[in-house]
């Protein structure tokens, strides 16, 4: 049963769709393959989210036109939901998003951002240079490394400006939780140094507490599964079968819903 309205994957930061690597690996491919219709958001990998909102929303309704489709429903990762969120509330395309469901998006931000944006501001600044670069050889028109970390950086609670949908939107979210930095190599390293930082739980780069938006539904799986393996980046066999199975019941969910 395919959704009634298109499916746009939406990503965050570092990963995005370069030549023949994708930002949601296989993920879009095998969700085609099931009978759905399926897009990748052209953005920016290190665009802020006002940038990269502007560019979702031309992307969306390039997609609109093409699929003759009113509406769309956004599965997002990480600062993905963010530069939904922004999209959806500052950039009038209430009345083009059927829903959005957010899949450990920094929703009250991320130590690990607040840690750098500690750091010497000469090599915040070296670093943001390089990563600027790098990622317009990757294709970025409009990088900006530094000021993405700010607004990914943590936010007290009593100071957190909560961006509500509109409620003809229907929004949940997922968390997952890296248990042991073993169980990814990559993420095993900034979640040594979020566990310094803070107790909760956390999937190496944002913690669940962070993660809750809208309806909040729980972990993606029971694995213990990093902030990248969520989108099929270096994940082994087994967690990508459940990985896959994951978001195909979430769209077969979303089409019994009428969305």
């Amino acid at each position: 049963m395919a959704t009634r309205y298109p499916v746009v994957l939406a990503h965050g930061i570092l990963l995005k769709d370069v030549k023949f690597f994708k930002a949601f690996g296989r993920i879009e491919k095998i969700l085609k393959r099931r009978g759905f219709t399926v897009y990748t958001a052209k953005t920016d990998g290190f665009g802020t989210i006002e940038n990269n909102a502007e560019q979702m929303k031309n992307h969306i309704e390039s997609i609109l036109k093409a699929e003759n489709a009113e509406k769309v429903n956004i599965i997002a990762h990480s600062k993905g939901g963010l530069d939904a969120i922004y999209m959806i509330n500052n950039l009038g395309m209430e009345e083009s998003v059927a829903s959005l469901t957010t899949l450990c998006t920094p929703h009250r931000g991320s130590p690990i951002a607040s840690s750098l944006l500690r750091l010497p501001t000469f090599i915040v600044r070296f670093i943001a240079f390089w990563v600027n670069l790098w990622y317009r050889i990757f294709g970025d028109k409009h990088p900006d490394a530094l000021t993405v970390c700010k607004q990914l950086q943590s936010i007290p609670e009593i100071e957190q400006e909560k961006q509500p949908l509109p409620e003809t939107i229907y929004c949940q979210s997922f968390s997952t939780t890296l248990e042991r930095s073993r169980d990814d190599f990559v993420m095993g390293i900034p979640l040594a140094f979020y566990r310094h930082y803070g107790k909760d739980a956390c999937d190496g780069l944002v913690c669940v507490s962070s993660a809750e938006f809208g309806n909040y539904r729980g972990n993606c799986t029971n694995d213990s599964i990093s902030h990248s393996q969520i989108v099929d980046f270096m994940a082994g066999k087994k967690k990508k079968e459940k990985i896959y199975a994951f978001y195909i019941g979430l769209c077969e969910e979303l089409a019994q819903m009428g969305f």
